[in-house]
């Protein structure tokens, strides 16, 4: 390896020796992004993306072809009856939320099928006594959990039985601040088996967030309903700035529709200014972009594990999202990293990450994010709340040469400040 940045010789040699040992890993993943990536360019071919599909509108942008056009592509690719791709959407949880009121009603029943959600949807769903919020809660949705076994997969048995009363059962692929494995496909085609087999009317809403195009189907292939994501993680490729996709069945999506415009117009309004051209070459790169995320995160993984930490997933392991934890033991190492991370980013290089009480999180989060877009996950970025068991989640990497060097730059900084010795 070369040594433009001065890193230890010693760091060095085990990058050296963790990536040969990667090396059929990183062929699986090459396999599985070129399933996709023809997958994708034939969802482009068939749909007649054109010169004129990347240009934008104004106004109530009505005939908007490109806009149009994206949502038939990300229909296909993903494999869906319809889908809504829209920059208007903030971020995933907003995606989540628009779709989540757009399919219940007031007494219907949400039930999270894989433990409890990610932190930012607790404000979405609402907590007793929580009046006046605007929560689902406070329309009248009622919610419930069913809480996964100890080895962290779904409980089928506890599925079955609770999908009877429910109207939207809700699967969440990636894990959140937990250390839970993420759920692969398969383990989800069970968890959906489960709930329909109890109450074929249910309706199964995925979270989609990270795991897109990391296996060669997607959970609508096994019998989810909607997927959700957030086009600053997988889909967006690192190039589009904003935006979120909802997708699956055309009568659900017609829903969300109406929920995030107004009612009787739904997709056929909402101008798309000139992000036409980013969204599209975003989701064309998507496959070949989430394949250096991977192989950054194993990567990551096997470095570390050489360095005495455990990972989440090994390194070894079989993926279905581009997120990893490493258990790096105490604040001080989880703070190293975090600076080691950063240093290694094409933006804001120089700055220190600190700690902070971060919007929809209950503990103090450090994240180190020097991205071309704030936030994007798809980008090399670790972040962590401040508490045991000192996990920092780590994700991205547009490219694997960058991401690879990120992660040797954190195992520098660890080693500047005496947390490992070699």
């Amino acid at each position: 390896m070369t040594n433009i940045f001065g890193l230890d010789e010693k760091i060095l040699t085990l990058a050296a020796q963790a990536e040969s040992e990667c090396k059929e890993v990183f062929a699986e993943i090459d396999r599985i992004a070129e399933i996709n990536g023809q997958k994708v360019l034939k969802a482009f071919i068939d749909n007649r993306v054109s010169e004129g599909c990347l240009k934008g509108t104004t106004g109530y942008g009505y005939g908007d072809i490109g806009r149009d056009t994206a949502d038939k592509v990300y229909a296909q690719a993903l494999g869906g009856e319809d889908a809504i791709v829209r920059h208007t959407f903030v971020n995933g949880t907003h995606a989540l939320s628009t779709a989540l009121f757009g399919i219940l009603r007031p007494d219907d029943e949400l039930c999270f099928l894989t433990g409890a959600p990610y932190d930012t949807l607790e404000g979405v769903v609402g907590k007793e006594g929580d009046k006046g919020s605007g929560s689902l809660r406070d329309f009248g949705v009622k919610s419930s959990i069913v809480e996964l076994k100890e080895d962290g997969t779904p409980d089928l048995e506890a599925i079955a039985k609770a999908a009877k009363g429910a109207k939207v059962g809700y699967i969440q692929r990636s894990r959140g601040y937990s250390l839970r494995p993420s759920f692969t496909v398969d383990v989800i085609a069970s968890a959906i088996k489960a709930a329909k087999d109890a109450n074929p009317d249910i309706i199964i809403l995925t979270d989609n967030c990270y795991g897109e195009f990391v296996e060669e189907k997607e959970p609508l292939a096994v019998g989810a309903d909607l997927i959700v994501g957030s086009l600053i993680k997988n889909p967006g490729g690192g190039i589009a700035s904003t935006g979120g996709y909802i997708c699956g069945r055309a009568d659900l999506v017609e829903k969300c529709a109406d929920r995030l415009t107004c009612v009787g117009m739904g997709k056929e309004v909402g101008c798309s200014l000139n992000m036409n051209r980013e969204i599209l070459l975003g989701f064309f790169l998507c496959p070949q972009t989430v394949a250096n995320a991977l192989k950054t995160s194993v990567f990551a993984c096997r470095l570390f594990e050489k360095l005495g930490y455990k990972t989440l997933p090994e390194s070894s392991e079989k993926r279905t999202d581009i997120i990893a934890s490493i258990l790096l033991e105490n604040e001080k190492n989880l703070t190293a990293f975090c600076k080691g991370i950063q240093k290694g980013s094409p933006v804001d290089s120089y700055v220190t990450p600190e700690a902070w009480d971060m919007p929809g999180y209950e503990s103090k989060v450090i994240m180190a994010a020097g991205a071309f877009t704030m936030g994007a996950s798809i980008e090399l970025s670790a972040d962590a709340p401040i508490r045991e068991p000192y996990a920092v989640w780590l994700q991205g990497g547009i490219t694997y040469p960058s991401g690879k060097m990120g992660i040797m730059l954190a195992a520098q900084e660890m080693l500047n400040e005496g947390n490992i010795t070699l």
